[in-house]
């Protein structure tokens, strides 16, 4: 049994369930399972997969995960955690088939609300169990000097980064042992957006929103929008709290023109999750200093497939311009000698209730072929946001 704890996630994916449930309850979504490096899947796997679906549905909160998640996330109110408590994974709402080409693909549908709840787990499980599967064996000695030498770097050179490593992590045991080692060796890792290993270790969760909240508000309120309403709802449901913005859902430059005064002096900073993390740099800093704010007062949380060496290199760049911070995934937990895998699950159609048609959802990524959504809906988005 891979996943053993519903805390076993990352803290976003409550945030965003708490915020659907207060605005939009009766909203119901489809997450798909991307695989960008096309994988060759079996029907063993797919077999072994729908038991550990099996195996999450017998899953309930705690009491004394209850209380820890209380007493250190202000922003979710007790009651959205004993809703949650009382909350099972469902396999029936999940659907796996493999394609002709032996593609693995999984939909999961139900309320916004509870679907999002699987996104993260079941990449883990598809990551550990592919992992497993393949006799893949983690020579420990060598995840730990590579982790050592990250820490040392980010030690000297007061690197501030927190652990997002659960989506693609190479197993449970990995991501505990490198959460431990940080825990007492990096000076600089300000958390982990494990939910289950933040409470193991009394580290602070980390993480505000996903490229699923502004996909969700593009397909029912219009792309042009988008960003707007997505930031000024999250701020309705989190009054300040969480104030990192994700920028990216329809390309920066599109971010950029949609982001007011108020939201730019209300947010603490951004999130750069792709594109040049230069170019970003300079962009906002100029967009700021445009609103009359000092960047100097502002955060860029960067995201996007960093590993340390990268890290030394943005914060550099940013010395003297802008605060940053750092989410460092697949380079922490999956650095094991065996190529990680490239997956995402992203939501691809919703409706805001039972008697509204299906609506695709898209995003488009500043990294060129990461657009993810049906391919005329992505056009359709481009043309209506004017990108070529």
């Amino acid at each position: 049994m891979i996943i053993t704890s519903l805390l076993d996630t990352d803290l976003y994916k409550f945030t965003t369930s708490y915020a659907y449930i207060k605005l939009f309850p009766y909203a119901i979504g489809t997450f798909s399972f991307i695989d960008r490096d096309e994988t060759i899947y079996n029907e063993n796997f797919v077999e072994r997969l729908y038991k550990e679906l099996d195996a999450m549905s017998t899953i309930q909160l705690t009491d004394e995960e209850i209380d820890y998640m209380a007493s250190h996330n202000r922003f979710l109110p007790r009651m959205y955690l004993e809703w949650l408590s009382s909350f099972h994974y469902d396999p029936k709402k999940v659907k796996i088939w493999l394609s002709e080409q032996h593609h693995l693909h999984i939909e999961v549908t139900d309320a916004l609300y509870k679907a999002t709840l699987y996104e993260v787990p079941i990449l883990a499980i598809v990551a550990e169990l592919r992992n497993s599967l393949s006799g893949y064996e983690v020579d420990e000695k060598l995840v730990l000097e590579r982790l050592k030498k990250k820490v040392k770097l980010s030690n000297e050179n007061q690197l501030i980064f927190s652990e997002f490593g659960t989506r693609r992590r190479f197993s449970l045991k990995v991501q505990d042992e490198v959460i431990a080692y940080l825990k007492e060796h990096a000076k600089y890792c300000t958390g982990s957006s494990n939910c289950l290993l933040g409470m193991k270790y009394d580290m602070k969760m980390m993480g505000t929103h996903p490229h699923e909240w502004f996909m969700f508000h593009g397909a029912q309120f219009g792309y042009k929008h988008a960003n707007y309403l997505a930031l000024e709802n999250w701020v309705n449901v989190y009054d300040g709290d969480l104030g990192i913005a994700l920028a990216d859902t329809y390309t920066f430059d599109i971010f950029l023109n949609n982001l007011s005064r108020k939201q730019a002096k209300l947010f603490d900073g951004v999130r750069c999750d792709s594109g040049n993390e230069y170019e970003f740099v300079d962009m906002l800093t100029a967009r700021y200093k445009e609103f009359g704010i000092d960047p100097t007062t502002k955060t860029i949380v960067f995201s996007n497939a960093l590993d340390f060496d990268k890290v030394l290199e943005i914060k550099n760049y940013c010395e003297g311009k802008i605060r940053c911070s750092f989410g460092i995934g697949t380079n922490l937990t999956n650095d094991t000698g065996y190529k990680p895998e490239n997956i995402v699950m992203k939501l691809t159609a919703c409706k805001m209730n039972s008697n509204q048609e299906w609506r695709n959802c898209v995003k488009l990524s500043d990294d060129l072929g990461k657009h993810t959504g049906n391919i005329d809906e992505v056009k359709e988005c481009m043309s209506q946001l004017g990108i070529e």
